[in-house]
């Protein structure tokens, strides 16, 4: 129709993202047109500090790091990372990796090790290993924060009656341990598992055993 035109279409929000870290640019541009190829999004650095004074979006990533930067190494930049509490999964490069290395970056935490020249499918196989461990412990993260926001949530007396009813007494029991009226409890345990939002004594427990809430 004449005059007419279709709104532009919107930027589709980054669902997960490729953070690469050598100091090759060749091998930067190859690695990005790689993931790129497979509808991954890819940002990439040429040094360990570059990455950290970028701001990138808060989504499941991995990093494709090489294990020999100028300045800080791949390995170093791990521990940093970890004191930094940074949870990135990693997948290392190198085209002089030994046995020593491999052991000290897989023992702390790397998903993969890859020597130079390596397969593109053995790294994206990698990276789509490290990206869905990254989803999951953010998903995990996630459900500990509503949790706690929802144990916070208790007065002292719901909170006291979750740590007797996780470690198996019934309402008369709890009652007296607590000096109070039967009825009372009652109330208190029917707030607390509403608001803990437990459908089961067992729900309970679990949540009791996620928060560090102790049986003994």
């Amino acid at each position: 129709m004449p005059g007419s035109s279709k709104p532009p279409k919107a930027e589709e929000p980054v669902r997960s993202m490729v953070i690469v870290v050598d100091d090759d640019a060749d091998l930067r541009d190859a690695l990005a047109n790689l993931f790129q190829s497979v509808g991954m999004e890819v940002s990439v650095f040429g040094s360990a500090p570059e990455l950290l004074r970028a701001k990138l979006p808060d989504v499941p990533s991995c990093l494709v790091l090489d294990i020999r930067l100028p300045g800080v190494s791949g390995l170093d930049f791990q521990g940093q990372l970890a004191r930094l509490e940074m949870h990135l999964p990693i997948v290392f490069m190198t085209g002089h990796g030994d046995i020593p290395m491999s052991v000290r970056a897989m023992k702390a935490g790397a998903v993969d090790f890859l020597a130079k020249p390596f397969r593109d499918q053995d790294m994206l196989d990698a990276v789509a290993v490290a990206i869905e461990r990254d989803r999951e412990r953010r998903a995990a993260s996630q459900s500990a924060g509503l949790l706690r926001e929802r144990h916070a949530a208790l007065t002292p007396r719901e909170s006291e009656v979750m740590k007797y009813v996780t470690k198996g007494l019934l309402n008369k029991q709890i009652a007296g341990e607590m000096d109070l009226a039967e009825i009372t409890v009652k109330i208190h345990r029917g707030n607390m598992m509403r608001k803990m939002q437990a459908g089961s004594v067992a729900d309970l427990v679990r949540m009791a055993e996620s928060l560090g809430i102790h049986k003994g």
